[in-house]
């Protein structure tokens, strides 16, 4: 098991809007959840956060459970009671009728109805593949306006009543974080910049996927909207996601406009948010969903059985786009044949976002850049690059290291990765935009050379990527 971030469903750009808002309730509520939610991060909330004098001293004890079987899930509900102690008193156990409180029995059955999607069509038993007790705590602080998932268990707030209701209203939204820990216990992906935000995007699949699971909607039936059930009345907006249409969620003069891309022609450049792990989770989510509906049926069928395979799958924890495009061909070619329409329509899907290279627009950049239109001799379907030199130099000490290797002796998610970066123009792309005009004195810079296509570009380490700086290092590492 990997470890696990502070994964939130709300990200901190929309409560930091929120917090600026003329709205007193609505923005007392954001700016305190912002103040939380940053404690969390820094896994400082027991010293920071005063808990609730009333709640029951026994409340900081993890209840000692029995892990669930295929037959059924171990849940435990706790409430917080308004304080901020995990996981709070005991008051739903499993195979406990309802409890009457409206919140403690939501949060019950939607832990119910995630484990059964992963167990009935996937086989897998709770998060971690081995029954992992279900563990949930609501009426967490004083108008939360978040949920999230901290490694062990989930958390709801009660939401301020103005923008936001309880979390636990929303099965997509448990199901989402749920999926954290799914994502926690198999790929582990970190959670930065774009390996971060297919870890959201991760999420939101398998959240939309559990409430399609759960009602039996098609994927021409189903809204592919995340946390629809959120937004108080007033909010002018129909979810805080959409994976059909990414950046149409809301318009609010509270919340701001939704600034997911749909597109890597779009894709946000930020330090925010972890390097824009909510916003631009917006690219693959729109991926998943075109490719769900061009299957037809039921998505957790084919679509979401591939995104399964992938995750579950050989995949590293700094995968980026374009490499989590090229497994999710992998899986499906494995489990529905080379040749299958499947792995067609996987193709379509990533091309259709700009994550693989396509006719339409030449290729959109994996990092984020804006696409060109195609370099001449690097034309895609000119040659199919085999071979690469890569060399880094530079430092007080002029250290040389360089290596050439044939791309079919790599990692096929490595592999796939240079060929999308030696595709259409793109590394020469990446070169420009990473060069600054003033350079960094003795840095290091890496000369990346291929015969076929044609190219030779250097790349200043300071401006590349930790996704494309990751790949030249385990490239010229590899014995």
């Amino acid at each position: 098991m990997t470890s696990s971030p502070h994964c939130s469903i709300v990200p901190p750009y929309l409560l930091s809007a929120l917090a600026a808002s003329d709205e007193p309730r609505a923005a007392g509520s954001a700016r305190e959840t912002l103040r939380v939610d940053e404690l969390l991060r820094r896994g400082r909330v027991t010293a920071e956060v005063r808990p609730d004098p009333t709640v029951d001293a026994r409340a900081g004890a993890v209840p000692d459970l029995a892990p669930g079987t295929a037959a059924g899930p171990v849940r435990s509900v706790h409430d917080a009671g308004g304080g901020t102690d995990l996981p709070g008193t005991g008051v739903r156990a499993e195979g406990d009728g309802p409890s009457g409180d409206e919140q403690v029995d939501q949060a019950y059955d939607g832990l119910g109805a995630t484990w059964a999607m992963w167990q009935e069509e996937y086989a897998r038993t709770s998060l971690d593949g081995k029954g992992l007790p279900l563990l949930a705590t609501v009426h967490y602080g004083q108008d939360y306006d978040n949920a999230f998932w901290d490694g062990r268990q989930m958390v709801f707030g009660d939401g301020d009543g103005v923008v936001f209701l309880p979390f636990t209203r929303s099965l997509d939204v448990i199901a989402h974080e749920l999926a954290h820990g799914v994502t926690q216990y198999t790929s582990g992906l970190n959670y930065q910049g774009q390996s971060g935000a297919l870890n959201e995007s991760v999420s939101d699949v398998f959240g939309v996927l559990v409430v399609q699971h759960h009602l039996g909607q098609s994927a021409d039936e189903a809204d592919w909207l995340v946390g629809a059930d959120l937004l108080a009345p007033g909010v002018q907006g129909v979810a805080l996601r959409s994976m059909k249409a990414p950046g149409t969620a809301y318009d609010d003069p509270r919340l701001g406009t939704d600034p997911q891309p749909a597109h890597m022609r779009d894709y946000v450049a930020t330090t925010a948010d972890n390097g824009g792990v909510h916003i631009n989770s917006g690219i693959p989510n729109k991926a998943f969903h075109d490719l769900a509906v061009a299957l037809g049926g039921n998505a957790w069928e084919v679509a979401g059985q591939v995104w399964y395979d992938t995750v579950v799958g050989d995949i590293r924890a700094d995968c980026d786009f374009a490499t989590f495009a090229g497994l999710t061909l992998a899986a499906a070619s494995a489990r529905y044949g080379e040749d299958s329409p499947v792995v067609a329509a996987v193709r379509s899907a990533w091309t259709g976002v700009g994550v693989l290279p396509g006719d339409e627009d030449g290729g959109a950049a994996a990092d984020g850049a804006q696409a060109d239109p195609p370099v001449a001799d690097e034309e895609p379907g000119d040659a199919d690059p085999t071979t690469v030199r890569v060399r880094r130099t530079g430092g007080v000490a002029g250290t040389v290291r360089e290596r050439t290797v044939d791309l079919t002796e790599l990692p096929v998610d490595d592999a796939h990765h240079w060929r999308s970066l030696l595709a259409a123009g793109r590394l020469r792309r990446i070169a420009e935009a990473a060069r600054t005009p003033d350079p960094v004195r003795d840095g290091f810079c890496w000369t990346v050379a291929c015969d076929a296509p044609p190219l030779a570009v250097d790349l200043p380490e300071s401006g590349l990527t930790p996704e494309v700086r990751g790949l030249l290092d385990r490239t010229v590492r590899r014995d």
